[in-house]
């Protein structure tokens, strides 16, 4: 029996010393930060690598400072101009290393503080920033609804997790309202199509006008140019007729002249009595 007991003790210390040498030593990963917390007191905060610690009295609580996202897939909202509207969306956020010991002391984790802090103001945040849009402006300024949440959450927040960005993810309006807004779509389709034949017309009338002047400019350049052919071949007929009279003035035998040079040499084979023969001179 006593053998037993001594038996008992020795295998007892041994695994204290295995428990103190074991628990003396932790690892923190990257993506995590560490906070020491002594007998529930926080006495510090460990940063990623291999630690030490006071075995049987410190105790390391791993808080992860990745980035995380949380889906809101049931957010509601009112639009500007009195639209209702459900709202699915996501929030991406990350706890800052310099307050994972702030986070344990006050929330204990991530899970609390996400739970007690984000999906408690982050409803509140929506709707107001909704509530600033209209039921349009909330599909064709999406990014500026998204940005407007981020900014209100990040003022309620104050700093002890940082809010990465805001998505919004889909926004569904009433059947009525859809209804609404398709009619609408419709009819400014259909007043486009207008507009564009109307610009149409406009552009081949333009078209025509323009392809008119054009052939009547051109008409008026070939009647201009005729009229100016005929013109000048006037003036040069007179000015040859001019030629000829002032010729013939200055030279009276020139047609007697011309009259030798195209005469054949053969008399007229009958003649009218009394008549002269030509180019002889009877005297």
């Amino acid at each position: 029996m006593k053998a037993g007991v001594i038996l008992g003790a020795f295998v007892a210390v041994v695994l204290l010393i295995l428990s103190a040498v074991f628990g003396s030593w932790y690892i923190i990963d990257q993506g995590e930060r560490g906070v020491i917390v002594r007998n529930g007191s926080v006495v510090g905060t460990a940063d990623p690598g291999l630690h030490f610690k006071m075995p049987f009295m410190d105790s390391v609580e791993r808080i992860s400072v990745q980035s995380k996202s949380r889906v809101y897939a049931k957010g509601h909202g009112n639009s500007r101009d009195q639209q209702y509207a459900a709202i699915s969306y996501s929030v991406t956020y990350t706890i800052p290393p310099a307050k994972v010991g702030e986070v344990y002391s006050e929330y204990r984790n991530e899970e609390n503080l996400v739970s007690r802090v984000i999906d408690r103001q982050t409803p509140a945040a929506l709707q107001s920033a909704f509530g600033k849009f209209t039921a349009a402006e909330t599909v064709t300024k999406r990014d500026d609804l998204a940005a407007a949440v981020l900014e209100s959450l990040t003022k309620t927040t104050k700093g002890i997790v940082t809010i990465e960005s805001v998505q919004i993810e889909n926004v569904q309006f009433s059947e009525a309202y859809n209804e609404k807004i398709e009619e609408s779509m419709k009819a400014e389709i259909d007043i486009r199509t207008r507009r564009q034949n109307l610009e149409k017309e406009q552009i081949d009338a333009q078209i025509a006008v323009t392809r008119a002047n054009g052939e009547a400019d051109s008409r008026l350049a070939v009647a201009t140019a005729n009229a100016k052919a005929v013109v000048l071949a006037g003036e040069a007929e007179a000015k040859a007729i001019k030629a000829k009279s002032e010729a013939l003035q200055a030279n009276p035998q020139l047609v007697e002249y011309t009259k030798a040079i195209n005469w054949d040499g053969k008399l007229p084979a009958t003649m009218v009595p009394g008549a002269t023969v030509p180019f002889i001179n009877v005297k």
